[in-house]
């Protein structure tokens, strides 16, 4: 017997001793009850108040029984949480079912029921047997029948990075973990466990809120044995494949970390780009592979990895690898971006080699647009630089009144420029803009702008020299450039609700909303107005001076010129965006040969 076992063992009758203590409390009233009412019935406590404390004592004991019974029907009802995966059945994958049951075989373990894929880079193993799992259709086949072994979930990035050999090495003590799993102990703890979460889960329903609280209390009082009692289990699967691959193993550990590192910047740098524009990548699993190959060109230590690539991968064992990488990257966009369940006209798969025309250039100008609309919501000027006297470069009349000068001054009325920040605060809020006698001379409003607009465009069409000349000395508290970073943050969140509300995205399954695992926290209105201004630096380029929408595997979306990417755009962006110092900026576009004044194309 491994060394795990009997800790693990005790832990779970621990455990099971919060249930039988529970039960006790729970039945105590009734024995009260029993005992008074045999004490009645034998003429041992006469007088006129024993009856009433009879009544009373059974009233509550019948009371408590029956919140006991509703509880423990929740518990026993409620249906656990099911990690959402892509189901492999047997005829995808003849041979990594063989694989996985030779290695049980050799440790002499129950091989799992059966196998399924998800998007990430991890590997466990996950009990479906729980009759609520096949009422709502969650689960099906042998891994749902009652006492049936726990079904081996694999993250779908090792079948495509790893090689067979490696695969079985790592997946040696997760399937090793079956044998301790088929105890008795150990398997009613674990369904109580989870009842309880679940139970949790039902108090948060309308009508059922105090069952919450006493299952709260039953977690927080097993939640020390429960834990010790995984950490033995897992003790003992690891000593249990001591014997299979251990050298093998240790290489491959670090294969599991590489991984991690290329799926990571494939789904934030890569795949977030493109769900944010309504695609999806189709094959992220072999896009890990790309980029993982891409690291080991640039690092020197990853040199080696390359060697690996001769070997058979692990994607190998399926019968069609292509399909199942296409599943697993439309349940990778749903969870980790709320997308919808299937493909429609507003959510469709994309190619790599796509990618660069359909997301990259669509994401520049949509973009490009956004910015340029956020202008005019404010009033910018659509010219060059206001010069001393409070005209436009090109000769232009004075900015009305209700327009923000590039130099964050406002045209004609000598307000200071700080009058843009409550815009700029009602914007972000979401809260309408106040106009019309309530609002000052120098306020940046939806109405000014609309009326300023056509007598301040200095050139046709949205340019990149108003963007340039609107963010010019424009960078301090209360300026422009904070007036249209709060602009685009709230007209983002506004898109973003109205796309939540119409096409499914961010749909709620249930208890389980996705998305499940948000990719990156909610960008700073600086950092928006950053990546605005370079998608409009980025259209420029490519309509006036022969550059090219990218794609790096590492980076995502990047900038072609003459076949090479340009990586030095970011530092002159930060640099007029945060200084209000747009010179670094011109110099780069005045050597690649961008026209500034020339009207880009938006979508």
């Amino acid at each position: 017997m491994e060394a795990g076992v009997p800790s693990a063992r005790s832990r779970a009758l621990a455990v099971l001793r919060v249930r039988s203590r529970a039960l006790a409390v729970a039945l105590l009233p009734a024995a009260l009850a029993v005992v008074l009412v045999a004490a009645r019935a034998t003429g041992r406590l006469a007088g006129g108040s024993w009856g009433a404390v009879t009544l009373v004592v059974c009233a509550v004991a019948a009371l408590v029984l029956l919140l006991g019974g509703v509880f423990a029907a929740v518990v026993l009802r409620a249906s656990p949480a099911v990690t959402p995966t892509v189901p492999l059945s047997e005829a995808a994958a003849p041979d990594l079912y063989r694989l996985v049951r030779d290695l049980a075989d050799r440790m002499d373990v129950p091989p799992p029921s059966a196998i399924a894929l998800t998007p990430d880079c991890d590997s466990w193993l996950e009990d479906r047997t729980h009759a609520a799992h096949r009422r709502g259709g969650i689960a099906g086949g042998p891994q749902s029948v009652s006492g049936a072994a726990p079904v081996l979930v694999i993250g779908s990035p090792f079948l495509w990075w790893m090689r067979v050999a490696e695969l079985r090495a790592v997946l040696a003590p997760v399937v090793a973990g079956t044998g301790p799993s088929a105890h008795p102990d150990i398997a009613d703890a674990r369904g109580f466990v989870r009842g309880l979460d679940a139970a949790v889960d039902v108090g948060s329903r309308r009508g059922l809120g105090w069952i919450g609280a006493p299952a709260r209390l039953l977690l927080r009082l097993c939640r020390t044995d429960a834990a010790e009692m995984e950490r033995g289990v897992a003790a003992a699967a690891s000593d249990r494949a001591q014997g299979v691959d251990y050298g093998l193993r240790i290489v491959a550990q670090e294969q599991v970390g590489l991984a991690y590192a290329g799926w990571d910047r494939l789904l934030t740098r890569v795949a977030l780009p493109a769900w944010r524009m309504g695609r999806w990548p189709a094959h992220l699993d072999a896009g890990v592979v790309s980029a993982l190959t891409e690291l080991s060109r640039r690092d020197r230590l990853a040199e080696g990895f390359t060697s690996r690539l001769g070997e058979r991968p692990a994607c190998d064992l399926l019968e069609q690898p292509g399909v199942i990488d296409e599943a697993t990257s439309l349940l990778a966009a749903r969870l980790f971006h709320g997308g919808p369940a299937e493909s429609g006209p507003d959510w469709s798969p994309v190619e790599w080699t796509a990618y660069p025309e359909e997301v990259v250039d669509r994401k520049w100008r949509t973009e490009a647009a956004r910015l340029h609309t956020a202008l005019d919501a404010l009033a910018g000027p659509a010219g060059l630089p206001a010069g001393p006297s409070g005209t436009t470069g090109t000769g232009g009349p004075t900015a009305s009144a209700g327009s923000v000068s590039p130099a964050g001054a406002s045209g004609g009325s000598g307000a200071p420029a700080a009058s843009a920040a409550p815009t700029a605060a009602a914007a972000a809020s979401g809260s309408p803009v106040p106009s019309g006698p309530s609002g000052t001379a120098g306020s940046a409003t939806i109405e000014a702008a609309d009326a300023a607009r056509p007598a301040l465009d200095g050139f046709a069409g949205p340019t990149l020299e108003r963007v340039l000349g609107c963010l010019t000395g424009a960078a301090g508290e209360g300026a422009l450039g904070e007036a249209l970073a709060g602009r685009l943050s709230a007209d983002l969140a506004r898109e973003e609700r109205a796309a939540g509300a119409t096409g499914g995205a961010g749909k709620a399954r249930g208890a389980d909303a996705v998305p499940l695992f948000p990719l990156q926290p909610p960008r700073s209105g600086r950092d928006l107005l950053a990546d605005h201004v370079t998608a409009m630096v980025c259209c420029a380029a490519v309509d006036s001076a022969g550059a090219a929408p990218g794609m790096d595997w590492l980076d995502g979306p990047v900038l072609l010129v003459g076949g090479d990417r340009r990586s030095d755009l970011a530092p002159r962006v930060l640099c007029l965006v945060e200084d209000g110092d747009p010179e670094p900026l011109r110099d780069w576009l005045s050597a690649l040969g961008v026209r500034t004044e020339k009207p880009v194309r938006l979508v």
